[in-house]
């Protein structure tokens, strides 16, 4: 009997040991473990610095929950292969139904094509119109970003991108990027299309934060100009009513209280590109160079006055002007010198100086940081040191 007790009893734990270990094996897993020491580094800022109401978080999710997610998300992408040929056509409620401007009940049908190749080396020296190398609309549209149409809105901040650039964004959201929980501000990313993996890198950032942008063009040195063309037609469609668009890409550090600043100043400002201006700059005539352009694409010996790429700002009503004039105009891959130079001048566009957009890298301490509206060439580490001397109140500058 003794012994008939004993084996039972050894049975039981038995089991009860399996059980622990089918547990374990299912609940722990790698991903949920992981954590990006980076992603812990940004403080978040003072309550001074929110000096408009705050809107609601993009979801119900902490920010330090967000982090958690984030570095999860990173780790576990899926690779999942589209052919390249694939037509999806979707019926969408359009802009105006979704914000309650008209019946909800029409719809109307996007049709997602194909976007063109990037602009090859072979073309550069041809003069193509832009019209004919740009296929309209979004792959992500981003709707909600700008509710009723941006009415309201002082500044919309849209950084320029590229799909696999995830942990850049992720450093922008932790530190600078913070201020989008302003009612009057909203902070997007614009991005082209990209590899397989980079695409679901996009598709999963856009459904966990809702700041994603994606056009329909390869994302390429090359196609950087129909990077802005897709976000001037963004705009143009889904946030007309902001004053104010700061295009900057995400290498930059933004100092958005003196961003702030300078708007205030210039709420008056019509029809105007500000940024850091490059004058009397010659296009560079050798094949070989990264920014070749031939006589064919500008012919003249001088570009225009043009605000330099990293970042600028403008009034929103240049938007319409500049997007359907920039389909009409010869091809050039030089972003900066295509939109607010050769595009602006045609239309007759203000370009102005602005000494606080340092678009290249300077000495990164406290003063400078808290001098500059843009700083260039930021490493997306270096985004939560720049971050905290923005913070700093004990440096004394002159």
């Amino acid at each position: 009997m003794a012994f008939r007790v004993r084996v039972i009893h050894s049975v039981l734990l038995g089991l009860i040991g399996l059980s622990f270990i089918v547990y374990s094996s299912y609940y722990v897993s790698p991903g949920q473990m992981y954590k990006s020491e980076a992603l812990y580094k940004a403080e978040a800022p003072s309550e001074d610095f929110y000096r408009a109401p705050n809107k609601s978080l993009h979801s119900n999710v902490s920010f330090l929950d967000n982090r958690l997610l984030e570095a999860v998300m990173v780790t576990n992408f899926s690779v999942i292969t589209v052919p390249a040929t694939a037509v999806d056509t979707k019926k969408i409620t359009s802009t105006k139904a979704a914000l309650g401007l008209e019946d909800a009940t029409k719809e109307s049908v996007i049709q997602h094509v194909p976007p063109p190749a990037p602009v090859q080396n072979k073309k550069q020296g041809e003069g193509i119109k832009t019209e004919d190398l740009y296929v309209a609309g979004f792959n992500i549209p981003c709707v909600d970003l700008c509710p009723k149409l941006g009415e309201g809105l002082k500044i919309l901040i849209l950084v320029t991108s590229a799909p696999d650039h995830c942990e850049a964004r992720s450093a922008i959201r932790q530190t600078w990027g913070h201020y989008n929980l302003r009612n009057d501000m909203a902070i997007a990313f614009v991005v082209g299309i990209g590899s397989d993996a980079g695409n679901q890198i996009v598709n999963e950032e856009s459904n966990l934060y809702g700041d994603i942008i994606q056009g329909n063009f390869i994302d390429s040195y090359d196609n950087l100009t129909l990077k802005t063309v897709s976000m001037m037609e963004w705009i143009h469609d889904y946030c007309p009513e902001s004053y104010f668009v700061l295009k900057t890409d995400d290498d930059m550090f933004i100092n958005v209280p003196k961003l702030l600043t300078f708007l205030v100043k210039h709420q008056n400002s019509k029809m105007t590109f500000f940024g850091r201006l490059a004058k009397k700059w010659r296009p560079i005539r050798k094949a070989s160079s990264k920014y070749y352009v031939s006589p064919v694409q500008y012919s003249a010996k001088i570009f225009p006055d043009f605000t330099t790429g990293p970042a600028y700002l403008f009034t929103s009503d240049v938007v319409s002007d500049v997007y359907t004039k920039a389909l009409e105009t010869t091809y050039l891959k030089l972003e900066d010198v295509f939109t607010t130079g050769v595009v602006a001048q045609a239309l007759k566009i203000k370009r102005q100086h602005v000494n606080e957009f340092f678009n290249k890298r300077i000495p990164l301490n406290a003063c400078t940081v808290k001098k500059g509206i843009s700083i260039h060439m930021v490493k997306y580490h270096e985004q939560f040191e720049l971050w905290k001397k923005l913070l700093d109140g004990r440096s004394k500058c002159k």
